[in-house]
């Protein structure tokens, strides 16, 4: 008998259908890879499972009996746990609090800490994290060391089904290695896990068996061992992998439009020479904590340069001048971490879309133009592909893929000269990286400069014209991308090059 079957299941909001008939079964011990765009409906069938949304049609056996969650607490006790995608911790308390949030043990009344600790430190084993103590506050942590508690607290809760939703979206190279471990070691031992993720390749290491989703449907299942990657991704798209990068026109790169010379932001930044021309798209791989995020916020100016000498068209640009400088002198950026400080969540699309270039939709006197703008951003959206209501939707209410677009969409609006992309597809299904990737190509073929960090080296073999590594803070040399291969460029990063 089955640990989960879910027959049919349905979701609306208001006029939108988020899961228009799901139906899956899933084994003890056993992993299933959840598949699927953005906005397919895979964290809605998430939420549901674990309590957070309640399904409008369909039904759900645990054990064969009819299940029903009516919050997360119940869910947890029949024995399921979410990972989120989006994290949910409480940075105000510490690791171990965190870890142990719901399910916490008491002493004559009082909060056993030293109980709690001893939990902790026993879950935290699997991950050896330097960053993370168990008395540490959360919000002293990094992104990727927040990922992991919020792995660790699934663990604590010795669930049966574990939903792990984009568990390795912020991990290190090492963290990803010893979640997979841990993985291998909750399936011997009987727990099963629904395990979503973008990355074909991480899926094929965990997985057991697959469900495809596409549009909320559920519209393929079957083996992992028997499933090619190009047939994944028709389920999902209707594209082959050929089909994901767009043909790039190459015309020869024009002019240097931005020349940086052993620009420095210790700690991250200790060294970075390199120039960047019109038409190039100059791919920058490393990996996370390398540095190359702290070098892209410094071209823009949200980090203060110490040294070096930097130049747009030029004409040199003061080390420690604001980013508002930059960006009128035609520098766009797009952060890695969108709803941190990529989007402004609460605002509407229009309003993300067009807030870095608001006089281009706006009437003499400053004032703005309501209807100037919709037209504007209904462009834009039709362009990307953005699946929105209408410009006036709150950019918060999107999935994480489509809100990625919106991000894409103010550069666009932006018209920016020099685009500065850190990770621009991160955490987005293969459809979604796909327009991403055609319109970066089409930008580059309209003579735009592109720098793009990127940890996904498919995409900057498949995009990049010249290609450089960050490690340890220090750019190597510039190198035509054909003189690259992943094998070098991981001896680099690892500082074996």
């Amino acid at each position: 008998m089955p640990l989960l079957e879910l027959r049919d299941i349905a979701k609306r909001f208001g006029p939108t259908v988020a899961l228009d008939g799901v139906s899956l079964s899933l084994n003890q011990g056993e992993v299933l890879a959840l598949i699927g765009e953005n906005g397919a409906g895979k964290s809605t069938l998430m939420n549901i499972l674990s309590g957070a949304l309640r399904k409008d049609a369909g039904e759900m056996r645990l054990d064969g009996q009819a299940y029903a969650p009516a919050s997360p607490v119940e869910a947890r006790a029949r024995g399921i746990a979410l990972i989120h995608q989006e994290l949910s911790l409480c940075p105000h308390l510490s690791v171990a609090e965190n870890i142990l949030l719901g399910t916490e043990r008491a002493r004559l009344g009082w909060f056993d800490w030293q109980g709690a600790r001893r939990q902790a430190l026993d879950v935290l084993e699997s991950f050896h994290h330097p960053e993370i103590r168990p008395d540490r506050l959360v919000a002293e942590l990094s992104a990727p060391a927040r990922q992991v508690v919020e792995i660790c607290r699934a663990i604590a809760a010795r669930a049966r089904l574990v939903l792990m939703d984009e568990p390795t979206s912020s991990l290190q190279r090492e963290d990803v290695e010893r979640l997979f471990t841990l993985i291998n070691r909750l399936k011997a031992s009987g727990t099963a896990i629904i395990y979503i993720s973008h990355f074909l390749e991480e899926v094929r290491q965990v997985a057991d068996r697959f469900t495809v989703l596409r549009d909320g449907r559920s519209v393929a299942a079957g083996e992992m061992a028997g499933v090619t990657n190009d047939a994944l991704i028709a389920q999902m798209v209707g594209r082959t992998i050929e089909q994901l990068f767009a043909e790039r026109h190459h015309h020869g790169a024009g002019e240097v439009i931005l020349e940086a010379r052993d620009l420095s932001a210790p700690p991250g930044l200790k060294s970075a020479s390199f120039e960047l021309r019109r038409g190039e798209i100059f791919g920058i791989a490393g990996l996370m904590g390398s540095g190359r995020s702290e070098l892209v916020r410094a071209l823009y100016g949200l980090d203060a340069l110490n040294s070096g000498t930097l130049a747009i068209k030029q004409q040199p640009v003061a080390l420690r001048s604001a980013a508002t400088a930059r960006l009128r002198r035609g520098l766009g950026y797009l952060s890695e971490d969108r709803k941190g400080e990529g989007l402004a969540l609460a605002l509407s699309v229009a309003d993300n879309t067009t807030m870095t270039r608001m006089q281009a939709c706006a009437r003499r006197w400053g004032w703005l133009d309501l209807s100037r703008q919709k037209q504007q951003v209904a462009g834009l959206i039709a362009q990307l592909k953005i699946k929105a209501r209408a410009p006036q939707q709150p950019a918060r209410t999107l999935s994480g893929g489509n809100q990625q677009k919106v991000a894409v969409a103010r550069l666009l609006h932006q018209d920016a000269e020099v685009l500065l992309l850190d990770e621009p597809t991160r955490g987005i299904d293969i459809g979604s990286k796909a327009q991403i990737y055609e319109n970066i190509a089409r930008l580059a073929d309209a003579g735009k400069a592109v720098l793009m960090v990127s940890s996904y080296l498919p995409e900057l073999f498949g995009l990049a014209d010249r290609l450089a590594v960050m490690s340890r803070g220090k750019l190597s040399v510039v190198r035509p991308i054909d003189e690259w291969t992943p094998e070098s460029v991981m001896k680099i990063a690892i500082g074996d090059g």
